[in-house]
This record gives C-alpha cells, structure tokens and sequence, in this order.
C-alpha cells in the first residue's frame, strides 16, 4: 500500500504519514527546505519505504517532478493526502504581493494540479481515498488573512465538489478542517505577536488533528473538524453566525496584540 502526503516536511502533514505508516502504508513524502531529509528518516523508523521528494510544490514543476518520482515507483497510490500550504497575516492593503500570489499557487493550484493526476489514476482503478487539508478559515470570515481563508475556501469548496463527481467511483474524498493548531503556521505567516499566534494555536496539537483526519478519511466521511472542541463549535455554528460577528472575532485573534 502506497500513501503520498504533501507538506510532510513538520506540522500537520508529517503527523499524517506518521498515521499512515503506523497503518502499514509505504511513503511518498513531499515538501520544499532542508527538514525533509530528517522527517522521512524519522518516518522509516515505523519500518516503512519512504521516498523523499523534495519539491517546490508552489509551481507546476514541482508537482510534475513529484508525479513523476511516484510513477516511476510503479505502484498505485491507494492514499493522498494533499496537505501543502502556507498562510499570510497582516492587512490586505498592507501585505507583500508576491507571498500572495506565492501562496495561491502552492494552496489552490498545486492542489488541483496534483488532485488532476491522483483523481485519473484512482479513478481508473476504482479505488482510493484523497484528503485535502482545508481550514475552519475556510468557511470565516477572515479579516487580516483575507487571501489565506480564501484559498482554505478553495480547497473545501473543491474538496465537496469532487466527492460527489466521485462518488459512484470507488474513490472517496475528504476535507480535513483544522483551527489554529500547535505548529509554525503562524510563525511562518509573521504572526507571532498576535493572540493566535502567541497562545490560541495550541488549542490542538498536530498528531490530533492528524488522527482524527485519518480516521475520517478511513470512515469515508465528507469532511471533519479537528481537533479541539472549540474548533468543532465554531465549525458547527459557521453558517449560523453573521459575517460580521465572525470578522470581529477573526479580527480580534489575528491583529498585532500592541494594537489598539
């Protein structure tokens, strides 16, 4: 059994081939930067074959050369989980363009492109289970990550579509929805000095998140709220509050906390 995880590198995604392995799946590994190398040897020591593909999955080179180290493995992909992303803080207005374009491809893009192959060939099989990592952000209202929560909307709105296109296929697909979780997420998105950022991320912890994705994906359920209680409440309660409570929340969290 073959499982391919994007943005395995730490975080949320190497949590998830870490269920994967423990569930006797071999590994396709992918992300960009040097802590791949560590986070696969640390993964074979579930007695696993894992595959390193170190790839810079925000352009289409990098999620053909992905596919292509998975076909040339000559076994099919039973699992993906389609998992890459990275976030941005700060004021539309303010924020630097290129990280935002930089984040549309590797969140929205990559995720269709590597979706496009993974769909064809399980497809053809008749078999397979895809996860996509999508957010609670994805159904807010968002303010100070405005294109972030956009793309994680993307993602979930893809993810409910191809289910159903799928689902007379043999092939499942699941959209994993994670709040702010113990991570560098926030770090990486310059938001440190901000109540998510410094003390709401660890409202979950990666391995939950991770577990309760797989175990969602194996139970062929559409999506899942992970992993905190509060995160479940928010996601449960979505579509019943205002925009602008919501902004007002988001904004509250996600605003340097030297701001007035």
């Amino acid at each position: 059994m073959l499982a391919v995880v994007t943005g395995a590198s730490s975080g949320i995604g190497y949590e998830l081939a870490g269920e994967l392995a423990r569930r006797g799946y071999d590994l396709v590994v992918a992300s960009a930067g040097e802590r791949l190398a560590q986070a696969a040897q640390n993964l074979r020591a579930f007695g696993r074959n894992v595959v390193e593909a170190s790839v810079d999955l925000a352009t289409p080179d990098g999620v053909d050369e992905l596919w292509e180290q998975v076909e040339q493995l000559g076994r099919p992909v039973d699992v993906a989980c389609i998992n890459a992303g990275v976030g941005l803080g700060g004021l539309f207005k303010d924020t630097d363009l290129d990280e935002e374009l930089n984040m549309v491809n590797l969140n929205c893009a990559s995720t269709v492109h590597l979706a496009k192959y993974v769909v064809q060939q399980m497809s053809e099989r008749g078999e397979g289970k895809i996860l996509f990592t999508s957010s609670i952000a994805g159904e807010m209202v968002a303010p100070r990550e405005a294109v972030y929560a956009a793309t994680k909307a993307f993602v979930l709105s893809f993810a409910h579509s191809l289910r159903f296109e799928l689902k007379d296929t043999g092939v499942t697909v699941t959209a994993l929805q994670p709040g702010p979780t113990d991570t560098d997420f926030f770090h990486r998105a310059g938001m440190d000095n901000t109540q998510v950022g410094s003390g709401g991320k660890k409202e979950s912890q990666p391995e939950d998140v991770a577990k309760e994705g797989i175990e969602a994906l194996f139970a062929g359920k559409d999506h899942v709220y992970s992993a905190s209680l509060k995160t479940k409440i928010e996601g449960k309660m979505a579509n019943a509050i205002p925009g602008e409570m919501k902004g007002a929340m988001h904004e509250k969290m996600a605003k340097p906390l030297n701001e007035k």
